[in-house]
């Protein structure tokens, strides 16, 4: 089995669940006591959202490069960033290294297509709705996608920043990310993706009316699929 290295922290709490996910879905293919042969480095997170807030985001470049270095030093055949929307700075992590950067939208996108659809409503930070380093990469898959209007678009940031990345789970919030969903159905998507990987914590798949594209399962599933290739 490849090494599989993480570039996390953003938040810890989705890192967890990326390191649930590869290690189930080890033991699902392989069976028995096997686990995800991996390495994670961790940044501070408070650094990094703090940065992104600033708009300086060739500084967070430059702490992701140096993380995926390290990941590499320490072993990695394959580098993911754990985080929708450090994939902001995608491209310059993978030209810091010499082995592949598994894209989280390209992951999700190939599920979305595998599914048939063609519209899909995104829920994610600010950044990940409203720039196009992420939309323009689903659209460059043939997809047609569509985003809350402004107030709901505030709403889900907030709530993933001032609770979901803290570990704090909410009805009354759980509640109105179905209606922000129910919205875009209305509209026309076909199914919606988790574009943050702390949403897979609120959201479930019977809490949506149309399927949900959980993108940190979808990420980790393609990375172990990468992993165990011969």
């Amino acid at each position: 089995m490849r090494t599989i290295g993480l570039i996390g922290g953003m938040s810890w709490e989705s890192s967890a669940e990326y390191y649930r996910l590869l290690n189930e879905l080890t033991r699902e293919h392989r069976g028995g006591l096997h686990s995800a042969k991996c390495v994670l480095y961790s940044v501070d997170f408070a650094e990094i959202e703090r940065l992104q807030v600033e708009g300086r985001w060739a500084e967070a470049a430059r702490i992701l490069a140096d993380a995926a270095r390290s990941v590499e030093a320490a072993g990695a055949d394959l580098v993911l960033i754990c985080t929708n929307t450090m994939h902001k700075v995608a491209d310059e992590v993978a030209a810091a290294v010499s082995v592949p950067l598994l894209h989280l939208a390209d992951a999700t996108a190939q599920a979305v297509t595998a599914a048939g659809l063609a519209t899909v409503g995104l829920l994610g930070t600010a950044f990940t709705m409203e720039q196009d380093f992420y939309r323009g990469r689903l659209a460059g898959h043939g997809l047609e996608v569509l985003v809350p209007d402004q107030d709901h678009r505030s709403l889900v940031h907030r709530v993933i920043y001032e609770e979901l990345c803290l570990g704090v789970i909410r009805e009354e919030s759980r509640a109105a990310y179905q209606r922000v969903i129910d919205g875009l159905a209305a509209r026309g998507a076909e199914g919606v993706i988790l574009g943050c990987t702390e949403i897979e914590l609120l959201i479930r798949p019977q809490d949506s009316p149309i399927p949900v594209f959980p993108t940190t399962r979808l990420h980790a599933a393609a990375a172990i699929s990468a992993a165990l290739e011969e």
